[in-house]
């Protein structure tokens, strides 16, 4: 039987030996491609390189692609678990033609490496052709089918649908048919019962797709009409797990040796143990898929936070915590440990893993404790819901939806845990607010992508001008209009540019473009893709005149201050706290510099003191800046440049040295000439940002100076303030001691009065409707007054419902408190009592059985408030 590894091999050595170039894999988090977050296919890095835009870098290429598919329109997250063939991260080994071969060969080569190679039965592979669409007007695909009666049986090739055989990654941009290869690993016994052809694309787990050869031909435009690429292109993708489930004969995904290290691990130190029963072996299923996708999204750079890509990593993470929690007994962290099996397996395809093992395990510890604490506070917020519902046999859709959206809880677990009280949950409820909430989102992000005028061919890529000059003159090839949720966005592309388009860290350029009859302001620029995108304020009249392209200067030299400040900036972090600082994120404008950077606690002082310091020293040295491009990335290692774990580098890079010895940086960033240039760095503020991420933000130049002269000028004024110029800080610190002792004064007086108002209420009990009730307007200091109040009367208590009213501010204030004798028979409720008298104040509220307090707009009502008490106790 072969390894998992001996099949990866096998494959690309395969595609080398038909002379393909074998690339690394990109990066799982997508760069500088609006309209995906994650790569979530083989073909999404060579993007440019179907549309013409790019020269690939050979005309065959083959890989094997780290992938996710866990958001946007390829989304497979709430699948995995619960069959054997869907995940979130898996593995696309995939072979690419670019202009070169076309149908025959991909066709002749698939067959050749399932059948001849791997040596799966011709019986077992069934194959799809694209059976046309009238609405495209793309008739039958004739050229595969009669490719594949070469080497198929004519009922083992089945015609397919558009939404099965013509594949888009998108809503807009390359597509065309496919031909998808699907094998039978069902047992003799069931092939007999059923021919395979019938479960085909019909999610049986044991008749799956393993194979598709998209032939690229079209780009869909926005308006939905195809139009020719400047190639026919082959783009194929192979699932890996799924090549090794049938290499390896077995009857799910999970049964390979992909997964069999994660399965002995949890078996043996948790004493899990797989197939015993169906929810257990559903829980190790989705432990075992969700650790690879966390772990290979933290190598490549981005860690679990509340937004965008974080966001999605932070649910998958949550999502094998809490079925760990809930299936597996798993009270404390545990998905940090299976970090080293993973590294362990990859070690030798992907290796990044393993180079931050450590880093790795700490997030997702941190990441765990964190869930599990979130966990502890939902729960008992239902089982105070619960409480406070009692008599109810339903749980509220809302609530539902609320510990979905602030404590992770989906609604299976929400059920589970109304089931073992003997209630329901408003389903109906909870899906409408899941869907007005995905609708919001998808509104508020909504595109609808123009498409490109072109004024005149691109020849290659945009030529990047902007190291050596901040004007030069243009021609404009191409615009579009982009219609969005805030209204139109207008973007041109230049044949050449000095505008530095958004990337690394560094914002984009912002400037004018101008002809002899126009100005238009260029508001931003971005990549996308590698395309160089000028973001401007209206589209030419003239787009064919004679342009000019001038970049703000002023603003772009304060931008290459604090670029270059970054570069000393990481430097001194490695010095002050260890070569185990890496970037993770950082922001260059022309205001600050923001670096983000792996390390765990917080910088002491003195760290800080040292870091500026020595960052300073390099400003002050004057170094002149080593700027090398078009260097081999061996010859770049050799010179011990940083290289950022998740940016995707090419063969030949851009070194930026500041000294050999000190600073040595893969950069494709504007800097200055000379580090005193950059004239000042101080340091504004450093914290955590997420588990194991900390943030530093820093001014320089013009910004450090306006900075330090503003702390100044503060300063001055306290000196003037305090009236002594010798000794301020001696001066300040007597004043805040004298203060302290005035305020527990003051707390001692307010105490007493508060003592005497409580023995003046208690003579004020009187009977209601059996009832004892306290009902006052009270003044007291401050909210927490009110309610100290409020509990202290009912010790000296029975039978009693005390309602306090006051004002803070202006604005109204209730506190309901019942007795403990009271609230255990079920006579009163503070909860519902409060909410009906703050209608009086037009307000609302809420709290438990024993305790509620609401606040509301109309000051004048609070005396009815207090009052509409007695009268419902009284009824």
């Amino acid at each position: 039987m072969k390894s998992s590894s001996e099949i990866r091999s096998q494959f690309l050595s395969f595609f080398q030996e038909r002379q393909h170039l074998i690339v690394e894999s990109a990066p799982i988090i997508a760069k500088d491609d609006p309209t995906l977050m994650f790569n979530n296919s083989g073909m999404a890095q060579f993007k440019d390189n179907f549309l013409g835009i790019k020269p690939p870098k050979a005309p065959r290429i083959a890989d094997t692609q780290k992938c996710l598919r866990a958001s946007g329109k390829h989304n497979d997250l709430d699948d995995v678990g619960h069959d054997t063939y869907h995940h979130t991260m898996f593995e696309m080994l995939g072979n690419w033609s670019f202009g070169d071969y076309y149908k025959k060969e991909a066709i002749e080569w698939a067959w050749d490496l399932l059948h001849n190679v791997f040596g799966i039965p011709k019986d077992d592979i069934y194959v799809t052709i694209f059976g046309g669409d009238a609405g495209d007007n793309m008739p039958e695909d004739i050229e595969a089918l009669e490719e594949w009666k070469k080497w198929v049986n004519e009922d083992h090739i089945l015609r397919g649908n558009k939404k099965d055989n013509f594949w888009e990654m998108g809503d807009t941009g390359p597509c065309g048919p496919c031909s998808e290869l699907h094998i039978d690993i069902r047992t003799p016994a069931e092939k007999a019962a059923q021919p395979g052809q019938e479960l085909v694309n019909n999610d049986h787990p044991q008749v799956v797709e393993v194979w598709n050869l998209v032939f690229m031909e079209f780009n869909r435009k926005a308006d939905k009409s195809l139009e020719s690429l400047p190639a026919k292109n082959v783009d194929t993708g192979m699932g890996f797990e799924r090549l090794c489930m049938a290499l390896q004969g077995k009857r799910s995904n999970y049964d390979t040796d992909v997964f069999k290290p994660y399965i002995d691990f949890l078996e043996k130190e948790y004493g899990c143990k797989y197939g015993r029963t169906e929810e257990e072996s559903i829980a190790m299923r989705v432990v075992m898929d969700h650790i690879r996708s966390i772990c290979f999204c933290i190598a490549d750079g981005q860690v679990p936070s509340n937004g965008k890509a974080g966001y999605v990593v932070r649910r998958i993470l949550r999502r094998a915590s809490r079925y760990g929690f809930q299936f597996l007994g798993r009270t404390e962290p545990f998905l940090f440990r299976l970090v080293d099996v993973l590294a362990a397996i990859y070690a030798d395809v992907f290796p990044e893993v393993m180079a931050q093992k450590a880093f790795i395990k700490k997030v997702v510890e941190e990441e765990e404790k964190s869930f599990l604490r979130t966990l502890e506070r939902g729960t008992r917020m239902f089982d105070d819901y619960v409480r406070d519902h009692a008599g109810s046999s339903e749980i509220d859709g809302k609530f539902a939806f609320n510990l979905y959206d602030r404590f992770g809880f989906p609604i299976d677990l929400t059920k589970v845990m109304a089931k073992e009280k003997g209630l329901t949950v408003d389903e109906a409820g909870y899906e409408a607010l899941l869907q007005q909430q995905k609708d919001s989102g998808r509104t508020a992000s909504e595109v609808k992508t123009g498409d490109w005028v072109e004024v005149q061919p691109m020849n290659g890529m945009p030529v990047f001008t902007g190291y050596e000059s901040t004007s030069g003159a243009a021609a404009i090839t191409r615009y579009r209009t982009l219609e969005t949720a805030k209204g139109n966005v207008y973007q041109i592309i230049l044949d050449q540019t000095p505008f530095y388009a958004e990337s690394g860290g560094q914002v984009g350029d912002t400037g004018v473009l101008r002809s002899a009859n126009e100005i238009i302001q260029v508001l931003d620029t971005k990549k996308e893709n590698d395309l160089i995108i000028h973001f401007v304020d209206q589209l030419p009249e003239n787009a064919a005149a004679e342009w000019d392209a001038e970049v703000d200067a002023e603003r772009r030299r304060l931008i290459r201050a604090n670029h270059s400040a970054t570069h000393l900036l990481h430097a001194a972090l490695r010095r002050v706290l260890g070569t185990h600082v890496e970037q993770k994120g950082s922001l260059v404008n022309d205001q600050i510099l923001r670096f983000d950077f792996s390390h765990f606690q917080k910088m002491s002082d003195a760290e800080i003191a040292e870091v500026e310091r020595i960052v300073n020293s390099k400003i002050a040295e004057g170094i002149a800046l080593g700027e090398r491009r078009n260097v081999a990335i061996a010859e770049a290692r050799t010179l011990g440049a940083m290289m950022l774990f998740g940016e995707k580098y090419g063969d030949a890079v851009r070194v930026i040295t500041f000294d050999p010895k000190y600073s040595v940086e893969l950069c494709g960033g504007v800097h200055v000439q000379n580090t005193a240039e950059i004239r000042l760095f101080k340091l504004v503020s450093e914290g955590s940002i997420s588990t194991g991420v900390r943030r530093i933000e820093a001014v320089t130049s013009d910004g450090a100076i306006a900075y330090l002269e503003q702390k100044l000028a503060t300063l001055d004024s306290l000196m003037g303030l305090l009236r002594n110029t010798q000794d301020p800080a001696k001066t300040l610190e007597n004043l805040i001691e004298s203060n302290r002792k005035l305020e527990k004064d003051l707390q001692k007086l307010q105490a007493a009065a508060v003592g005497d108002l409580k023995e003046g209420l208690l003579q004020k009990a009187r009977l209601v409707g059996g009832i004892n009730l306290i009902n006052e307007v009270v003044e007291v200091p401050s909210d927490k007054e009110l309610k100290t109040l409020a509990f202290d009367l009912r010790k000296g208590l029975t039978n009693a419902v005390i309602v306090l009213g006051a004002l803070f501010d202006g604005k109204p204030m209730l506190n309901v408190v019942i007795t403990e004798d009271l609230e255990q028979a079920g006579k009163v409720h503070a909860g519902n009592l409060v909410r009906e008298i703050a209608k009086e104040i037009q307000g609302g509220g809420g709290g438990q059985s024993f305790f509620a307090s609401a606040g509301g707009k109309d000051a004048s009502g609070l005396g009815r408030a207090v009052a509409k008490a007695a009268e419902l106790l009284g009824k």
